[in-house]
């Protein structure tokens, strides 16, 4: 079985299969989202600092936050290397 790997900025990399969805932080219920995985413990803050402009969500219920475009990280996701 292969794992294919994506950067999501900053050197961080996901598994490509773990991914459930990636989207943008603005709205309100992503908000709810990651402020409810920062309280349980289940976020990953991959962004240095810089401003979230995507949420990857993992099939095991982790939140990663990236400094990655969404449409970036979906375009790595989809590139066969």
């Amino acid at each position: 079985m292969e794992i294919k790997l994506i950067n999501i900025g900053f050197g961080n990399i996901v598994a490509a299969n773990r991914i459930i969805a990636i989207v943008s932080p603005e709205s309100a219920p992503i908000k709810r989202i990651i402020q409810d995985a920062r309280d349980r413990g289940m976020l990953i803050d991959a962004t240095y600092g810089r401003r979230t402009r995507a949420v990857v969500v993992a099939d095991s219920d982790h939140i990663i936050l990236s400094a990655v475009q969404p449409e970036t990280v979906s375009q790595r996701l989809t590139d066969d290397d």
